[in-house]
This record gives C-alpha cells, sequence and structure tokens, in this order.
C-alpha cells in the first residue's frame, strides 16, 4: 500500500509539474500573442510617434522644403508668368472708354481714356495707345507728350488710364468740329471707335502741328 500510495504521489506529483508547465507555456503563449498587437501598437505608436518625430522631423523639413519650395516655386511661377508668359493685352479683351476729365482753370482741355481688362487673364500694356480724332476736315491722330512710357501688368478687371489733351477753341470761329475718338492700344493695329466726350470743337490750326497730344498709358489724368 504504501508503495502504491508513493507511486500516486508521484505520479500526481508529476501531473502537477507537468500541469504547470503547461500552463507557464500557455501562458507565456497568451502573452506573446497580445504582446505582438501591444508591440505593434506599441511599435505603432513609437511609430507614430517616430513617425511623428520623424515624421514630424521628416514633416519639418519635408514640409519646409515643399512649403518652400512649393513657395519658391509659386514665386518662380508667378515671376516667370510675369516675365515672360504673360500676353499683351488685345483690343478684343479690353473694354475702352472716354470721358471728360477737364478742370476749370486748365488752359487745354483732357479726356481720360480708360483700359479694363475682361479678358479673364493678366496681360501686359506699355506705352503709347494710338488716338486719332474724327473731325469735320477729316482724320487728325495725336502727337506724344514724349513722357517716359513704363511696362506694367494690367491685372483681370482692372483699369489703367492715359489723357488726351487738346486746346480749346477761344477763336471766336466754328473751328474744326469732332465727330469720335479712335483708339488703337498699345501694340495693336484693331482700333475702337467712340463717341468724343470732350469740347465740340478744335481751334483752325496752320497744320504746322498736332494740336492735339496724348500721354503714355499709366500716367496722369486717371479716372476724374
Amino acid at each position: 500500500m504504501r508503495v502504491h500510495k508513493l507511486t500516486f504521489a508521484a505520479l500526481a506529483v508529476a501531473a502537477g509539474l507537468s500541469l504547470t508547465a503547461c500552463q507557464n507555456d500557455n501562458a507565456g503563449t497568451g502573452q506573446s500573442d497580445p504582446s505582438s498587437p501591444s508591440s505593434v501598437s506599441s511599435s505603432g505608436g513609437g511609430s507614430d510617434s517616430g513617425s511623428s518625430d520623424q515624421g514630424g522631423a521628416k514633416n519639418s523639413a519635408g514640409t519646409s522644403s515643399t512649403t518652400n519650395s512649393g513657395g519658391t516655386g509659386t514665386a518662380a511661377g508667378t515671376g516667370s508668368n510675369a516675365n515672360a508668359k504673360v500676353g499683351k493685352c488685345r483690343t478684343d479683351e479690353l473694354e475702352i472708354t472716354a470721358k471728360d476729365n477737364t478742370i476749370d482753370g486748365d488752359p487745354d482741355g483732357t479726356v481720360v481714356v480708360t483700359l479694363t481688362n475682361h479678358s479673364g487673364r493678366d496681360c501686359t500694356v506699355s506705352g503709347y495707345a494710338g488716338v486719332d480724332l474724327k473731325t469735320s476736315a477729316g482724320s487728325l491722330s495725336a502727337k506724344r507728350t514724349g513722357q517716359q512710357a513704363s511696362s506694367a501688368i494690367l491685372k483681370n478687371g482692372k483699369s489703367t488710364y492715359f489723357p488726351v489733351n487738346y486746346p480749346f477753341n477761344k477763336s471766336g470761329g466754328s473751328g474744326v468740329r469732332i465727330t469720335g475718338l479712335v483708339v488703337t492700344p498699345p501694340d495693336e493695329t484693331k482700333s475702337v471707335t467712340l463717341n468724343w466726350p470732350g469740347a465740340a470743337t478744335l481751334p483752325v490750326t496752320d497744320g504746322s502741328g498736332s494740336p492735339v497730344k496724348v500721354g503714355p498709358v499709366g500716367s496722369a489724368g486717371q479716372g476724374g
């Protein structure tokens, strides 16, 4: 009996040890499975954090680089567009109007011609427009004032101006009747004919030169 008891006890101890080992193995396996996700999670978290940090550093460098490069690219693009790719303003893309802008006390009359860009894009405009007055004595071309002209980009929807100066008819006679104003934008060949908004007549001249003067686009006399 004692031998059987010892044998059973030994078997019980062995079984207990075996069970404990199994439980330890299971426990280890059980921890290793969640620990994987946990590790992934942590690694993911670390990766996120590291991504955030490194990504942050990358992003910082990347963003900085991208932003700077993007900004620079944009600026360069704009500069490039501004300097090279912006086309000139065409007659058909401009709304051209004229109004009297004579100020009391001025020795001469002034008509301001407005060029408004409605092309849907920016365009460049510079120099002198062609200006002719249609009169009862024929066409009369305005003479340039000689003022220096500057080049400018006319933004879509924006306007620029130039003045047309002419002498008042103080002769007491009927003078030369003005019937229209013909405007040709700088560097264009297509013209627009407008109603003349200034005084009705010009003094008769001896033909030695045009009494009508035109200033460059963007010069004084704007708007009125």
